[in-house]
């Protein structure tokens, strides 16, 4: 009689252990584009703005740099103001110095 319970807590462990290697196998999906963030959102690619680097930061270079970045929102942000420290893979940050030229762009 225990042997009989032995062998079937044996097959129930067995198969709990399939089960959980069968999932982890089919779950994995295939790498998507580099672009794409987990949430669905595009990331922005900074090299691509910069071309930004050295201009004066106004509203049509926002725009600009935002859509050639790919980015969702872009904001300007000056040497003296304060930001918060979530990051967002689908923003795009043009740096100023004080005199409002751009100096370093990134994404966050």
């Amino acid at each position: 009689m225990p042997w009989k319970y032995a062998s079937s807590g044996l097959v129930l462990a067995a198969a709990l252990l399939a089960g959980c290697s069968s999932m982890s196998e089919s779950s994995s999906k295939p790498e998507e584009s580099v672009a794409s963030s987990t949430d669905g959102y595009a990331r922005c690619d900074a090299a691509a703005v910069q071309f930004a680097v050295g201009k004066p930061a106004s509203a049509a270079l926002l725009d600009q740099a935002k859509v050639k970045a790919g980015a969702q929102t872009a904001r300007v942000l000056g040497p003296h103001d304060i930001v918060t420290l979530e990051y967002r893979s689908d923003r795009l940050n043009l740096n100023t110095d004080d005199a409002g030229t751009v100096n370093r762009v990134n994404c966050g």
